[in-house]
């Protein structure tokens, strides 16, 4: 009797832990987004480094987002723009059709310390920022804003690497998500737009 009562108390905690799981969390930089499905896809961030991000883990993953509005913040902004390097003059961008990272060598045209309230950047009106990358036809350059480093850089770079557009230069949304079955987002947060002291 005794046993058979060790027996049914085990299987009942079992039965809780395997109820309450803990999920997953993962964080990356947004390159697709379709709309139709509600599926979000990423490069991961693989620094061990919390405060330095680097979102370069090849190939990338795909989540359907939660049907539940509660659940999901501000739907995310996609590009290809993984990181600009000023001081080595170098940009790291997504190729969608290879699946792989291209290191593209630029020169700089411009760079300015920039606050991201000045209104070069920002627009006191709409109380927004300013969109960037700024294409330049005639002159073949682009511009973009390093908020992290608040950094004005205008460059210009080879013909082949201008012609893929805005979306090559454009950084993508840093987004999180909370998960248990690969694939499938529980919870979907959207750094880039969440103000975290906004009350």
């Amino acid at each position: 009797m005794r046993k058979a009562m060790v027996f049914i108390i085990l299987s009942i905690l079992l039965a809780l832990t395997g109820c309450n799981e803990f999920g997953k969390v993962d964080q990356g930089r947004v390159v697709a987004y379709d709309k139709d499905t509600h599926t979000v896809t990423m490069l991961r961030d693989k620094s061990p480094d919390a405060k330095k991000t680097d979102y370069t883990e090849l190939p990338p993953v795909s989540y359907k987002l939660p049907e539940d509005p509660n659940e999901k913040g501000p739907e995310p902004k996609t590009g290809r723009l993984m990181k600009v390097d000023p001081d080595k003059k170098e940009a790291l961008l997504f190729l969608p059709d290879s699946n792989t990272l291209a290191t593209v060598i630029f020169n700089t045209v411009e760079e300015k310390n920039v606050d991201s309230k000045d209104p070069l950047v920002y627009d006191s009106a709409a109380k927004k920022s300013k969109p960037f990358p700024v294409m330049d036809p005639e002159k073949k350059t682009i511009t973009t804003y390093l908020k992290k480093r608040k950094i004005l850089l205008t460059l210009s770079v080879a013909e082949e690497y201008y012609a893929m557009g805005p979306e090559a230069w454009t950084s993508g949304d840093e987004v999180r998500i909370y998960y248990k079955e690969p694939g499938k987002a529980l919870r979907f947060m959207n750094v880039s737009k969440t103000d975290i002291f906004k009350k």
